[in-house]
Order: C-alpha cells, then sequence, then structure tokens
C-alpha cells in the first residue's frame, strides 16, 4: 500500500520538475526581453546624447555600441530561452 503512494509521488516529481523547468524558463524569456527593451532603450538615449553634447559625442557613441550590443545579445538569450521553454512543455506532455 505505502509503496503504491512512493511510486506516485515520484511520478508526480518528475512531472513536476518539467513544469518548474517550464516557468524557469519562461521567467528567463521576460528576463532577457525586459533587458532588451532597457538597454534598446538606454542605445536610443545615448544616441540623443551624442548629437546634443557634441563635445563628448565619441564617449555617447561608445556607450551607445555597448548598449545595442547588449540589446541584441539580450535578444538572442531571450530567443534560446523560448526554445528551452518550448522543449520543457513538450516534455512535460508525454
Amino acid at each position: 500500500m505505502g509503496r503504491h503512494n512512493n511510486t506516485s509521488k515520484a511520478d508526480a516529481a518528475v512531472g513536476g520538475d518539467h513544469r518548474k523547468e517550464e516557468k524557469h524558463h519562461k521567467h528567463m524569456e521576460q528576463l532577457a526581453q525586459l533587458g532588451a527593451v532597457a538597454a534598446g532603450a538606454y542605445a536610443r538615449h545615448e544616441k540623443h546624447k551624442a548629437k546634443k553634447d557634441p563635445e563628448h559625442a565619441r564617449s555617447h557613441r561608445i556607450k551607445e555600441e555597448i548598449a545595442a550590443t547588449i540589446a541584441g545579445a539580450s535578444s538572442a538569450f531571450a530567443i534560446h530561452e523560448h526554445h528551452k521553454k518550448k522543449d520543457a512543455k513538450k516534455h512535460a506532455r508525454h
């Protein structure tokens, strides 16, 4: 009697792990998207400052390029996490 209860709990734990993993990847995807938006906004801000402040334009352009690179990398990470989330969802169904 006790043996069957442990088995079903173990099976439920395995299924729960996939759901937990899916949730984790969903949260990471959302954080990556947020990071991409924030970095993109900062890049636009620095581009604007470069035009308004010609004395320090080189510094602003460098910051703009760094922020744009981070935005691109964050977008790529969001796509990566989206695929991981889909895989975890697929494994949870099986």
